[in-house]
């Protein structure tokens, strides 16, 4: 049995990641593919328990290298404990958010050392990275008000400022432009039919996977 595949789904607060997630999962599994769908921050338990400590709570709550660092640790536990297996068995893995995120919202988003976020990220992940990031880009305004409309608890990221969430989109088409083999960037400010057709489409150019 070959090595699943693993994809990533990155984007702002109201982006869309969740329904994408579990319509393409709908999809890959109707052609036989054994497909896990998993999240960050969390995906195992200890990565969950540390989740409580990131979404609540006041937005200055950690100072952004604490952040990166409970990220980091949170990140290590779901790759050896729940990707890495299931990427060994065969199956694909669909994950909402991994290493990118870190580097949009703590490295443009807080401004902090890329290099810092890059050595925590090896710690983390090794050489679990994945095959595609699709990354699903929308105005800040836009998605801020789809993400209020929706609201029950863990928006923590949600109050920070406004221009935090233009740096952070800022920082995704940053790590779009400098890694085009693995990322592509979706619109992600129509709807949502027709983004799983841009997402379905990547997949095809990208994995040789028609859905």
């Amino acid at each position: 049995m070959g090595r699943g595949r693993f994809i990533t789904l990155e984007g702002g607060e109201g982006a869309g990641k969740s329904t994408q997630i579990r319509l393409l999962a709908e999809a890959l599994r109707a052609t036989g593919v054994d497909v896990v769908t998993t999240r960050e921050p969390g995906g195992s338990p200890g990565a969950e328990a540390v989740r409580d400590l990131l979404v609540n709570g006041d937005p200055g709550r950690w100072l952004p290298v604490s952040e990166a660092m409970l990220l980091s640790a949170a990140r290590h536990d779901h790759v050896m404990r729940a990707i890495r297996p299931a990427l060994d068995a065969g199956q694909w893995v669909l994950c909402d958010r991994f290493a990118d995120s870190t580097m949009a919202y703590q490295g443009y988003g807080h401004g902090l050392d890329h290099g810092v976020l890059t050595a925590l990220r090896d710690i983390a992940v090794g050489d679990t990275k994945p095959d595609l990031t699709l990354i699903l880009d929308i105005d800040p305004a836009q998605g801020l008000a789809r993400a209020a409309a929706r609201r029950g608890g863990e928006d923590r990221y949600e109050r920070m400022q406004v221009a935090f969430h233009e740096r952070l989109r800022e920082g995704y088409q940053a790590i779009a432009k400098a890694e085009p083999f693995r990322c592509t960037l979706i619109d992600a400010s129509t709807g949502i039919d027709p983004i799983q057709v841009a997402i379905r489409a990547a997949i095809k150019d990208r994995l040789g996977v028609a859905l």
